[in-house]
């Protein structure tokens, strides 16, 4: 096995519960990833800028492929900006009527915003995977080149607003669940599999030399693109069924332990 991309979804996956890593232990092993020439991936749904905070050290010298593929950073550089068309806007905030209850924030480039009549419980839990948030009056006139819808649901109504949501944006974009209640609606072919593409092209690697964790359903395609596909223990059946190896809890430093191995190959 000669690995030379290693991507990893953050939540659930190389973070542990506590949203944290065994940092000294990672920057060990990205010592020998450098030395063995393997770039490091973050991949994840949620924003640039609360990624890089979790790599204070190296945040310069690795790729963040953030809010699941539509803004691509390659260490200091812009790769890939997503961009939502206006219509497609304004017509997802049109069926989110129908679900009151549901929680609504917009994510650009620049920061992600929500309505400045959201409860601060949601705007506190939403801080914690968008640093730069803003409240604003309303979500139909933002100075921002915009990607990406970030939504909560309740979850005795998830399964139906996700269904619904897939039905009625079929054609414009693709509302994927991100766990714990929590919905992305981003624009069609836009996904984590298109950000590994993506950095894969720039640096000439191919899908038989990369290796990808996740566990929840963003990580479908991402899994499904590459030839070394880990599912975390407690991912659902579809995840599991993509992955090609399956390995322990993000609580236990499964993913750091499957670097190891990684980098003894």
């Amino acid at each position: 096995m000669d690995v030379q991309i290693i991507a990893v979804d953050m939540d659930g996956t190389f973070l542990n519960d506590r949203k944290d890593y065994n940092r000294d232990r990672f920057l060990n092993q990205y010592a020998q990833m450098k030395r063995k020439g393997i770039r490091f991936v973050v991949a994840s749904g949620n924003q640039y800028y609360q990624l890089r905070s979790f790599f204070p050290e190296i945040e310069q010298e690795i790729a963040f492929v953030a809010d699941n593929g539509a803004y691509i950073i390659d260490g200091k550089e812009e790769v890939f900006t997503g961009r939502m068309s206006d219509e497609t806007i304004a017509k997802t905030l049109e069926l989110l009527k129908h679900y009151p209850s549901s929680n609504i924030a917009i994510c650009g480039k620049q920061s992600a915003y929500m309505r400045h009549d959201e409860s601060d419980d949601y705007y506190n839990y939403s801080k914690q995977y968008y640093h730069r948030l803003q409240r604003v009056k309303n979500l139909t006139s933002i100075e921002d080149q915009l990607f990406k819808f970030a939504l909560r649901f309740p979850l005795e109504e998830l399964d139906q607003a996700l269904a619904n949501l897939k039905l009625e944006l079929a054609e414009e974009a693709t509302a994927v669940s991100c766990g714990h209640g929590d919905v992305d609606i981003i624009v069609t072919g836009i996904h984590k599999a298109h950000g590994i593409q993506l950095l894969q092209q720039r640096w000439q690697i191919a899908d038989n030399k990369t290796a990808a964790f996740g566990d929840s359903d963003n990580d479908v395609e991402m899994l499904s693109h590459v030839n070394y596909s880990y599912a975390m223990q407690h991912a659902n059946e579809h995840v599991k069924r993509t992955a090609k190896y399956q390995i322990g809890s993000n609580n236990a430093e499964a993913v750091l332990d499957a670097i190891d191995l990684l980098l003894d190959k």
